[in-house]
């Protein structure tokens, strides 16, 4: 007889992990704020010089964060096709370092945004404030939705996730409206497994891997919700973009995120002191966590290229 009990208690876990945020707005500048401007110090203590906060590309076995991290920003605008002079929008643009490696080795424009006081005030004192590029070089404290101009390209590493899914079809809408025929954007985002692959890799959906998914879009990613890969890819294909290349980077995640843990841990002291006990130990529980889900394979990170008029 078939465990129809347990058979129920995935269906269930299934569905509220690809479904239940649908009737969510994603995060507003406040949740976002509640994260991101905790204290750039406090980031500082485990993420690489650059503060680059997103899973890094380990292209090679012996490379450091920092390297991996730089490598992980290569890839990411190797996949434009940017040319000098083009401009290149950076939605969700973080602590600057892709706009800032994109005027360095494109010498191109840029306009970033991001909601995040604290990230905008050290793009603009450290970064802009240091670069000897002619290029106009802009970050705006501005959500994707009030966004109103044209450019060449689109990137987005690590924003996606906090967009509800009831926006998915005006934000693909709108990068396609942005940018010229030629257009190109590269969506960097975390993705949950579709229902066929949870049932082809044999995953447990357990209450408590879907209690730790909710800690994160509770505690740490406010409003936050992952999406399916085929959510990305339908809505971006209804927009009007051909979706051209889809790279996985699942186990480069895991190492990221022990190395952020690692780091974190090891700096638990100054820590605590920029911050307080309560936060160090979220942080920490969310880091270790999640490297878990992805070294399991609960949740992946994929690269999405979209293209309007691809060759």
């Amino acid at each position: 007889m078939p465990d129809t009990s347990k058979t129920s208690q995935q269906r269930a876990e299934s569905k509220w992990l690809s479904k239940s945020a649908a009737q969510t707005r994603g995060s507003d500048k406040k949740e976002v704020q509640f994260h991101y401007d905790i204290s750039n110090d406090f980031f500082k203590l485990w993420q690489d010089p650059n503060q680059v906060y997103s899973c890094a590309y380990f292209e090679k076995p012996d490379y450091t964060l920092e390297q991996a991290q730089m490598a992980k920003i290569d890839l990411s605008l190797g996949k434009l096709g940017l040319q000098p002079g083009m401009t290149m929008l950076d939605i969700g643009c973080g602590w600057g370092a892709t706009i800032m490696r994109a005027v360095e080795r494109y010498d191109v424009n840029v306009i970033g945004l991001t909601l995040s006081e604290n990230q905008k005030k050290h793009i603009e004192d450290h970064w802009f404030a240091n670069s000897t590029s002619k290029r106009n070089m802009e970050v705006r404290l501005q959500p994707w939705e009030e966004f109103d101009g044209q450019v060449d390209r689109v990137v987005s590493i690590g924003a996606f996730e906090h967009f509800g899914f009831n926006k998915y079809d005006d934000y693909f809408k709108k990068t396609f409206n942005w940018m010229p025929d030629d257009g190109v954007q590269m969506l960097h985002t975390i993705i949950i497994p579709e229902d066929e692959e949870i049932k082809a890799k044999k995953l447990p959906l357990t209450m408590s891997n879907v209690r730790f998914i909710k800690f994160i879009m509770d505690e740490i990613y406010p409003g936050g919700r992952l999406p399916l890969g085929s959510m990305v890819k339908a809505h971006a294909v209804k927009a009007g973009f051909t979706v051209t290349r889809e790279q996985h980077l699942q186990p480069h995640y895991v190492r990221t995120l022990d190395t952020w843990a690692s780091n974190l841990e090891s700096k638990k002291d100054e820590a605590i002191e920029i911050t307080n006990e309560e936060i160090y130990e979220r942080f920490l529980k969310y880091l270790k966590g999640c490297a878990d889900l992805f070294r399991d394979g609960y949740t992946d990170v994929c690269q999405f290229t979209l293209e309007k008029s691809p060759a």
